[in-house]
């Protein structure tokens, strides 16, 4: 009864977080609708990610041929002072707010189990090597983790990785609601939990 194109959009945009079968054959009934013109613009965006680079240091996506993204080749940044966020969405967030002047650092999506993965510990041990051989320690490194009851025991996790990398280790003040997501939060209350971290 439904066309393969359409099972086949399903079952991968299913994949997708947030997005459920049901959700899925609703954008997919949707997309047909705009027609042919909308479709093809939108699978020439998505083809356009493939070109995306992982920067080297900081693990933030960018487009340009350098080594580096934008903020890692930044050198005005201050290079002692690391805010270690969990999804590129935190770091693209907090930038908005023009009150770090740092570098960033994503380590991943963290778990709700409370334990780093593989990929994880890899990016944290990438991030000791840089910061030793930037000089031995960080002036300060950032936590920018989601004020939650896993977040903090996240960063209690990421705090102990890191406990000899810098001279000391901040959490975003509690401007950010207990249980909510700095993805979500806006300019005024990141800036705020910037400026009162602890």
């Amino acid at each position: 009864m439904i066309p393969e194109p359409i099972k086949k959009f399903v079952n991968l945009i299913a994949q997708l977080p947030s997005i459920g079968p049901r959700q899925a054959t609703r954008l997919a009934f949707y997309l047909v609708g705009l027609g042919k013109a909308q479709i093809n613009e939108l699978a020439s965006a998505i083809d356009a990610l493939k070109n995306l680079r992982t920067c080297k240091d900081c693990f933030f996506v960018y487009t340009s041929g350098d080594a580096l993204c934008y903020v890692c080749s930044d050198a005005r940044r201050h290079k002692d002072v690391i805010m270690i966020v969990e999804k590129e969405t935190d770091l693209i967030s907090i930038e908005k707010t023009k009150k770090f002047n740092g570098r960033y650092f994503v380590l991943g999506d963290l778990k709700k189990n409370g334990a780093l993965d593989t990929i994880q510990k890899l990016r944290l041990n990438s991030l000791k090597i840089q910061i030793k051989n930037g000089g031995g320690t960080a002036k300060e490194i950032i936590l920018a983790i989601n004020p939650t009851t896993i977040g903090d025991l996240n960063a209690e996790l990421i705090t102990r990785e890191l406990n000899d990398c810098a001279q000391k280790t901040t959490r975003l003040g509690r401007g950010l609601p207990t249980g909510g997501e700095i993805e979500f939060a806006d300019e005024e209350t990141l800036s705020a939990a910037l400026e009162r971290r602890s």
